[in-house]
C-alpha cells in the first residue's frame, strides 16, 4: 500500500522475528508462551497497516483500505503494552503516539463533507493518505470514543517529563476538551450513533445494552461538555435481561459488545443502578455472555459443521459473503459481514476465533481451550500465529475443509492486544483507573464500589 509504512519481521519486533507459518509445536506451547506469540503476532498489525506520516491505521489488511478512528485507539493503547513487552522502545512509541495525536489536533474540524471531523468528534473512516472522509461515512460518536479511550490510555502512560511525553498529556487534554457531547445530544434524552453533514443527525440511537457504556462513561466525565447524569439512566432503561440456558444476563448477542468497554474499563466488582438491583456486575455479564455462546454451539440448533465445547465464538466479523448453497444436502444462507450472535442469530456457520481469545479475561480456560482446539484441528485458521476475523468449517468448495477470511481487521487484532494484556497483567485497566476522567465518568453513572 502506497504511503503505508511497512516492517520486516526483524525491524517490528526487536527481541526475534515470527516465523512466517505457524509451527507445528503451537498446540503444545505453554499457556503464556502461547498468549505472548499471538499477542505479539497481533500487535504487528498496528505495524505493518499504518502510515508513519500521520499516524493512521488501516480498517483491514487489504489494498486500498481506509483508516478506521476505532482501530488508531487500539493502537494508542498498544504501544504501551509495546514498550512494556520490550517490542518497542519508550521513545519509539511516544513518537509514533505524538505523531497520531497532532494529526488529529490540526486536522480539519468543519462541516464541510470531506472534513476529518466535526465539533471535535471524527468521522468513522478516513482515507489514510489525507485523512479525509472516505465513503460518506458518519461522524461516529463510538468510533470517537474508542480512538478517545487509546488517547487518553496513551496520555496515562506517558507521565514523563520530557518535551515528547509532556505534549502528549497536552494535546489529549486539547482532544478531549473540545468534544461537543452536549451538541451530539441533539436535544434528547440520549446519545444518537452519528452525524452526516448530508442530512444531520442519524435517526437511530443506542437501544439495548451495548459497546456504548465508555462512550457514556466519556460524554458524562467531559470537562468542558458534559451530558447531564441522568441520559445513561434514559439509555439503561431501554436494557433487556433475559435467562437463557440456565443463565440470568443482560442480553447482547454478538460477543464483541460484551468485550469492547472491558477493553479499557474494569467492571469487576463495580456496579450501576441496573446491576446492583440485579445482584450482578458487567464482568460477570460477560462471563455468563460467553457461557451462552458456548451453549449455543454445543446445541447447534441449525446443525453446521464444527460446533462444540471448544469451537465457538460469534461476532461482528467476515464471512463467506452473501449467497444461498446447498451444503450436505440443506440450502445454506451466508453473509459477508455481519455482527453475528446468539442464540437469535443471525448464525451461518461462522466461528470468529479473535472473538473467543478475547474472552480471556472472562474465561480463561475456555478461551484457551478454544484457541488449542482450533491449533489442533484447523491449523491451516492460525497463520503467523494471528487470528483471522472469520473461519466457517460448514462453507466447503472444491475440497478445502472450510472458508477463511483473507487479510486481518484490526478491531479483531486490537481487542485480542489489550484483553491478552489484561489477563497477563492488568496494564490497561490500572492505567483507566488513574484516570481521573473514567473514574468521575463512571461515578457520574451511578457506579459504586470495588476500586472505585
Amino acid at each position: 500500500m502506497h504511503g503505508v509504512e511497512r516492517f520486516t519481521a526483524q525491524k517490528a519486533f526487536q527481541n526475534r522475528s515470527i516465523n512466517t507459518e505457524t509451527p507445528a509445536h503451537l498446540v503444545t506451547l505453554p499457556d503464556d508462551d502461547l498468549l505472548n506469540a499471538l499477542q505479539r503476532a497481533a500487535f504487528g498489525y498496528f505495524l505493518t497497516q499504518c502510515n508513519s506520516a500521520n499516524g493512521l491505521v488501516a480498517d483491514r489488511s487489504v489494498a486500498g483500505a481506509p483508516c478506521s478512528i476505532a482501530v488508531v485507539g487500539f493502537a494508542l493503547c498498544s504501544y504501551p503494552i509495546a514498550v512494556e513487552r520490550r517490542w518497542m522502545t519508550r521513545d519509539d512509541a511516544a513518537r509514533r503516539i505524538l505523531t497520531t495525536l497532532l494529526f488529529f489536533l490540526n486536522s480539519a474540524q468543519s462541516e464541510a463533507p470531506d472534513a476529518t471531523g466535526y465539533m471535535g468528534f471524527y468521522y468513522h473512516f478516513l482515507d489514510m493518505q489525507t485523512g479525509k472522509r472516505v465513503w460518506d461515512c458518519e461522524l461516529s460518536l463510538i468510533d470517537t470514543a474508542l480512538l478517545l479511550g487509546g488517547i487518553l490510555a496513551a496520555s496515562a502512560y506517558f507521565t514523563g517529563n520530557s518535551p515528547i511525553e509532556v505534549q502528549i498529556r497536552q494535546v489529549a487534554e486539547t482532544l478531549y476538551s473540545r468534544i461537543d457531547w452536549q451538541w451530539a445530544q441533539h436535544g434528547g434524552p440520549t446519545l444518537p450513533q452519528g452525524w452526516k453533514p448530508e442530512s444531520g443527525f442519524l435517526h437511530y440511537g443506542w437501544e439495548g445494552y451495548s459497546e456504548a457504556i465508555l462512550l457514556y462513561v466519556l460524554a458524562l466525565a467531559s470537562p468542558t461538555h458534559a451530558i447531564p447524569a441522568n441520559s445513561y439512566s434514559a439509555w439503561t432503561s431501554t436494557y433487556q435481561w433475559e435467562n437463557l440456558y440456565g443463565y440470568d444476563f443482560l442480553y447482547a448477542g454478538p460477543l464483541f459488545i460484551h468485550q469492547l468497554s472491558h477493553a479499557w474499563i474494569d467492571f469487576r466488582r463495580i456496579q450501576d443502578p441496573f446491576m446492583r438491583e440485579k445482584g450482578s456486575d458487567y464482568f460477570k455479564n460477560s462471563c455468563q455472555a460467553t457461557y451462552i455462546q458456548r451453549q449455543y454451539a454445543l446445541r447447534n440448533p441449525k446443525d453446521f459443521r464444527g460446533y462444540g465445547e471448544n469451537v465457538w465464538g460469534f461476532s461482528a466479523g467476515d464471512g463467506p459473503s452473501p449467497q444461498r448453497i446447498r451444503i450436505d444436502g440443506v440450502d445454506r444462507s451466508f453473509f459477508g459481514y455481519t455482527a453475528r450472535g446468539v442464540p437469535y442469530g443471525p448464525d451461518d456457520g461462522t466461528i470468529c476465533p479473535p472473538a473467543a481469545l478475547a474472552s480471556l479475561v472472562f474465561v480463561p480456560d475456555m478461551a484457551l481451550a478454544a484457541v488449542r482446539c482450533l491449533c489442533d484441528r484447523y491449523p491451516e485458521v492460525i497463520k503467523e500465529y494471528r487470528l483471522p476475523s472469520g473461519f466457517n468449517p460448514s462453507f466447503i468448495r472444491n475440497g478445502s475443509r472450510g472458508w477463511i477470511s483473507e487479510g486481518y481487521l484490526g478491531l479483531d487484532q486490537g481487542i485480542v492486544t489489550l484483553m491478552i494484556e489484561n489477563y497477563r497483567s492488568q496494564l490497561i485497566w490500572k492505567l483507566m483507573r488513574q484516570c481521573a476522567y473514567i473514574r468521575n465518568g463512571l461515578r457520574r453513572a451511578g457506579f459504586r464500589g470495588g476500586w472505585l
